[in-house]
């Protein structure tokens, strides 16, 4: 009993003299399993840092909740979040700039994924996984229908109108931001140019006109925020042949249900001079963290970075590598050719949410998108009604 006693009193010693890191974070299945495990091996090969970590749901329930624990006091030192919300969270001065703890970092680690973090040239943010848009079809229809995965938007038109039928179209589309950004940027566009949103420029309106077309043809189903569930379900259930989301969406899928039919990937089709989204989500450290535990969570994020590690990350999530010595560890699961293709994307991957005022003006531009896309509204007007908006919000 006594040795029980001291040995608990020599364990409680050392935990007092932790630093104990509390982390919020997003994973769900299937990446939960990784992202615990590597926490748990963190806390075991060493004794300077604790991390206590909690999930706190998906990009937008963590964002709500954490905007009312800064009010109320009870946010937490390491938060698991969206890229997209890192720079409003750099502007308000609630991120902190982790430059002064990033020295020594590997070699290996790609650059374009670093720069995702970045705002205005200070990193507010340690990237955990990002993923590359992918073109999803189904292979039985397109084998039925004697068609080839699309190369080009074109090729996408036309695959949509001999994929319908009086009960499915041929592709299904969502009204969000992210779905809509991977479109322009593909064709060579950007939503914000020299720090103002650019919704009425060239190729935002060729993005919409097209998607415009397709629904108005009845080849399309378009999809708002709150039916995104019904998107994927038009997929899954043979209402809809095609769709675009992330490389991560399908281990998601297949980790809750078998699906009856083939899944084919395609990369996105793209101009030349295109790009692809890097996007996905980081960790940053909130204001009030000490410099010890933001050294503690800097250390976190290279633990979980080793390449074994890192590979299991890819297998099960699907998210891009962020290390070159991790993909090599990960020459099994490249070698299927589609996978290779979509994961290709990367070395045309760029950063797309680092303007702070972004999280403001997008609302405008998803009212924009429903407005065109499922009541009817011409793409100029509507996007041109988005762009009043957006310059009408005050920057900070």
């Amino acid at each position: 009993m006594r040795r029980f006693l001291s040995l608990s009193l020599i364990v409680a010693t050392l935990a007092q003299g932790q630093v104990v890191i509390p982390f919020w974070h997003t994973a769900g299945p299937p990446g939960n399993t990784v992202l615990e495990e590597a926490i748990k091996s963190f806390n075991e090969s060493q004794r300077t840092y604790r991390i206590e970590a909690r999930y706190v749901g998906d990009y937008r329930e963590a964002g709500v909740k954490l905007l009312a624990a800064l009010r109320s006091g009870g946010a937490p030192v390491l938060f698991h979040g969206e890229l997209s919300f890192l720079p409003r969270l750099a502007q308000e001065g609630v991120a902190l700039a982790l430059n002064p703890y990033l020295q020594n970092l590997p070699k290996d680690l790609y650059p374009e994924m670093m720069r995702t973090t970045q705002v205005r040239g200070q990193t507010y943010g340690l990237p955990l996984g990002l993923s590359v848009p992918v073109l999803y079809y189904n292979k039985d229809a397109f084998r039925a229908r004697g068609l080839k995965p699309p190369r080009t938007w074109a090729e996408v038109e036309e695959a949509a109108s001999r994929l319908t039928s009086r009960t499915s179209k041929g592709l299904v589309i969502s009204t969000d931001i992210w779905s809509f950004n991977a479109l322009v940027m593909s064709l060579g566009g950007s939503l914000v140019r020299d720090g103002l949103p650019a919704f009425t420029s060239k190729e935002v309106v060729e993005a919409l006109e097209m998607l415009y077309r397709m629904v108005q043809k009845g080849h399309a189903q378009a999809r708002n925020l709150a039916e995104a569930q019904f998107a994927v379900a038009d997929f899954l259930r043979t209402k809809a042949f095609m769709g675009i989301g992330p490389t991560t969406a399908l281990p998601v899928v297949l980790s809750q249900t078998s699906l009856p039919f083939g899944v084919g990937l395609a990369p996105l089709p793209r101009r030349e001079g295109g790009a692809v989204p890097l996007s996905g989500a980081a960790l940053a450290v909130l204001k009030g963290a000490s410099p010890e535990q933001a050294r503690g969570a800097v250390a976190f994020w290279l633990h979980f970075l080793e390449p074994k590690r890192q590979a299991e990350w890819v297998r099960t999530t699907w998210y891009l590598p962020l290390r070159k010595e991790a993909e090599r560890e990960l020459a099994d699961f490249l070698k299927d050719p589609e996978r290779q293709a979509v994961f290709a994307q990367a070395e045309v991957g760029r950063p797309w949410s680092q303007d702070p005022e972004l999280v403001v003006w997008y609302s405008y531009l998803e009212e924009a998108l429903e407005r065109s896309l499922k009541q009817g509204v011409k793409p100029q007007m509507a996007l041109e009604e988005a762009q009043r908006k957006a310059m009408g919000v005050e920057r900070r």
